[in-house]
């Protein structure tokens, strides 16, 4: 056969829609030659009279959509072709019939085959300039092919309309037609699948009343008719978008329903099922369920969105069982105010959120008593609430029972928590645990709505200990994992707030006291406590009456915890510091029964003391700071370096207060204070010294040390806030450093993760001051708590 060149195209294939006769025209117009068109279906007689001229005029013929011949057409063109007529052929990529499979065969032997597939970037690009409807920009084209699926057709229909959305009616109208001709089986699919799901053939049967093979020979006629994209298995957007804005709503809604219920009986991801529902805006039984198994999914990982789908089953007729439980554990950790008078469902799951609830509300008390008889997981939730209300024994108890309960295991970082609860005598040794509760809760975070975070109550230990680097990382650790919900997400703000305030850093506070709204009473109470901090350091006495008025009420319900002692501190100074300390008494009583319910711990009761201390210096009543400073004297000797510095500090001050001031003690005792991150405390020590000695020299330097101190800049996890210090886990871990163990190894002799050593190991690096691995074995064989003997 005569061809137009060994190496030009002589069959193009694609579907429809695709470009073909776009490409057979182009490639016409480059044969610089006659050429003569073939129209199929075609006549016998027109054909070989297209033929016959054809040859008188050695020109080119050209078949576009040769698939819609028949075979005696094409048994005629292919023995033309045989006896050297050139030809063009355009087709579909599927053959269905012999006689088309041979005069492809002949006239793609004669050249090459041009496979048209989806436009890229560029293609898309060329089209819309083309198509003159707007200007060939970035935007324009990412909208037109991700609505056209590169699309040749529908890109042109999109861009010569001048939008991609809604659908132009020229393409809803070429639409329609396709669907015109599909059988009603077809058609019924395609409505399916124009919901663009990502379900199983099964589910898309079920919801268009098919046989499965009925959706896979669809699918096949609707790629071929341009209406999928070669390589996917779905609708294109546009196509999609207009078989559905072409359907009466109340068959949308029918589809809708159809497609939920398949999606339900499938066992397939509720979420699906109820959007599907919803877009129907069903209100019956399946519905109910749908929304309410919906919101189950998400309770935890999305509480917004499953508070709506539960209001949504609940407005669906959903029974108050199916939903009241869940709604509140997803009410609660959005922190919305939560009545469970009423409420049923699994009385385990409604403990638990009924002692998150009162958690929030600073009521650990009733969080306790919630949780006593509640089965696994609540003994280990409810060993951090009897802990909170200094019963330490009974939070032993409760580890002890959340350990030996039957029916399985307690998660991890429940766990973890009780065992930290148990220890809260010992801050050193409850701040590890926690610690490892925290790091459990990232990896695996459990499927109940915790009354406090590891991460919130870790931070406030580790800023009872001084270790404000620990309480920040937890914090951040917190944030970054998003652990909790909306309402912990925020705690975790304010407390990272909080700790940088109290460690000397004032930017954080200021700028997160703008941001706070809709908080429950706990967290109302730590803002007030952090504005008056900020008041106190910076000597606003309108900021600091603001801050006492908004919580006053609050605090005559005397409802306090061991966790908050350092919250509280603010408070009181702040009543102190307006005269109305006769409000606050009740909470410092309350505070000391706490702490001899647990057993006067000693880091308890240096930290109350040092409230009383706090409240001394506000009143400038040396008397009073002088008895603190005695009755601290016991405690100091056994607790940490924070409260070895605060002791001191008592003394100091008791002199200070009596008119009496060693130069050199107080900077000592300033120092310390500062090395454990009370840098404001150290400097108005100072400055008050300052004042009272009468030796001038040493008033000029005490002002000078107490300037260094109100304006050095302390960093969160930069300095060695315990230098030297190490708990009794971290000596565990560096005798085992020394033995040559590695963190794996460590791990598994301590059952630890290794993460969770390599995580003590830093601790212990910057306690030690130290930055590299010769220096830390070099400080570890020195401390003489790692080596024994």
């Amino acid at each position: 056969m005569a061809t137009p060149g060994a190496s030009a195209t002589t069959v193009v294939v694609g579907v429809d829609g695709a470009g073909r006769t776009r490409r057979m025209r182009d490639l016409a117009v480059a044969l610089e030659r006659s050429v003569r068109w073939v129209t199929l279906p075609s006549s016998g007689e027109d054909l070989d009279r297209v033929l016959v001229e054809a040859r008188a005029e050695d020109a080119v013929v050209i078949v576009d959509d040769a698939h819609h011949g028949e075979p005696a057409t094409w048994r005629a063109l292919a023995a033309a072709a045989r006896a050297g007529q050139a030809m063009l052929l355009a087709r579909r990529p599927i053959i269905h019939a012999v006689e088309l499979a041979d005069l492809d065969e002949v006239v793609a032997a004669a050249g090459t085959v041009d496979q048209l597939g989806p436009l890229d970037a560029a293609g898309i690009s060329t089209v819309v300039a083309e198509a003159g409807g707007v200007e060939p920009g970035d935007v324009t084209v990412e909208e037109v092919l991700a609505a056209s699926h590169g699309m040749a057709a529908v890109a042109a229909s999109l861009a010569a309309a001048r939008s991609v959305w809604p659908v132009p009616a020229a393409l809803r109208a070429r639409i329609q037609r396709r669907l015109a001709g599909l059988p009603a089986e077809g058609a019924a699919v395609a409505q399916v699948l124009a919901l663009l799901l990502d379900v199983p053939d099964s589910v898309l049967a079920t919801a268009a009343g098919v046989a499965v093979q009925v959706v896979a020979d669809t699918t096949g006629v609707l790629q071929e008719l341009g209406m999928i994209a070669p390589g996917s298995d779905s609708l294109v957007p546009a196509v999609a978008e207009a078989i559905l804005t072409d359907l009466p709503l109340a068959a949308r809604r029918q589809l809708h329903d159809r497609v939920a219920t398949a999606l339900l009986d499938s066992g397939a991801d509720p979420l699906l099922a109820a959007v599907q529902l919803r877009h129907a805006r069903a209100l019956t039984p399946v519905a109910a369920v749908a929304y309410a198994q919906a919101a189950d999914r998400l309770r935890f990982r999305n509480p917004g969105a499953a508070v709506s789908w539960y209001d949504a089953a609940a407005e669906a007729g959903a029974e108050p069982a199916a939903v009241g439980v869940g709604r509140a554990e997803a009410a609660t950790q959005l922190g919305m105010p939560v009545d469970l008078t009423g409420v049923s469902g699994e009385p385990t799951r409604l403990s638990i959120v009924g002692a998150a609830v009162a958690a929030q509300q600073g009521r650990w008390d009733r969080a306790a008593e919630a949780l006593t008889t509640a089965e696994r997981p609540a003994p280990a939730l409810a060993a951090v609430a009897w802990a909170a209300t200094g019963h330490l024994d009974r939070a032993r108890d409760a580890a002890r029972r959340s350990r030996a309960e039957p029916g399985g295991r307690t998660p991890e970082a429940l766990a973890r928590l009780a065992e930290a609860a148990a220890s809260l005598g010992e801050p050193d040794a409850a701040l590890t645990l926690l610690i490892e509760s925290a790091e459990a809760a990232q990896r695996t975070p459990p499927e109940v709505v915790l009354p406090d975070s590891p991460h919130a109550l870790g931070a406030l230990i580790a800023g009872l200990t001084g270790d404000v680097s620990t309480a920040e990382q937890l914090l951040v650790a917190g944030l970054a994992a998003d652990v909790g919900g909306p309402a912990t997400v925020q705690r975790h703000q304010l407390l990272l707030a909080f700790t940088r305030m109290r460690a000397g850093r004032y930017d954080t506070a200021v700028a997160q006291l703008a941001t706070t709204s809709n908080q429950p009473a706990r967290d109302r109470l730590l803002t007030a406590a952090l504005a008056a901090g900020v008041a106190r350091r910076s000597g606003d006495v309108a900021r600091t009456r603001e801050a006492w008025t908004a919580v006053e009420t609050q605090l005559a319900r005397r409802a306090v915890d061991l966790f908050a002692v350092e919250v509280l501190e603010e408070l009181v100074v702040a009543a102190a510091r307006l005269r109305r300390l006769v409000r606050a008494e009740p909470v410092l009583d309350a505070f000391d029964d706490l702490v001899a319910r647990a057993g006067h711990p000693p880091a308890w009761v240096v930290a109350v003391g040092w409230i009383r201390l706090q409240v001394a210096v506000t009143l400038e009543d040396a008397t009073a700071a002088a008895a603190v400073a005695c009755d601290l004297t016991t405690a100091v000797a056994l607790a940490g370096p924070r409260q070895r510095a605060q002791g001191a500090a008592a003394a100091a001050w008791a002199d200070v207060l009596a008119g009496t001031v060693d130069v050199d003690t107080v900077c000592l005792v300033a120092q310390d204070l500062a090395a454990n991150y009370l840098p404001w405390e150290a400097s108005r020590l100072v400055g008050q010294a300052a004042i009272r000695t009468t030796d001038a020299a040493a008033a000029r330097r005490l002002l000078e040390r107490a300037r260094e101190l109100s304006t050095a800049e302390l960093g969160g996890g930069e300095e060695s806030g315990q230098a030297g210090v190490l708990s009794d886990r971290e000596m565990e871990v560096g005798r085992l450093v020394l033995e040559g163990r590695t963190h794996r190894e460590i791990g598994s002799q301590l059952y630890l993760s290794p993460k969770t050593v390599e995580h003590h190991a830093a601790r212990m690096r910057t306690k030690l001051g130290v930055s590299n691995r010769a220096e830390f074995l070099a400080a570890l064989r020195e401390h003489p708590g790692v080596v024994v003997g």
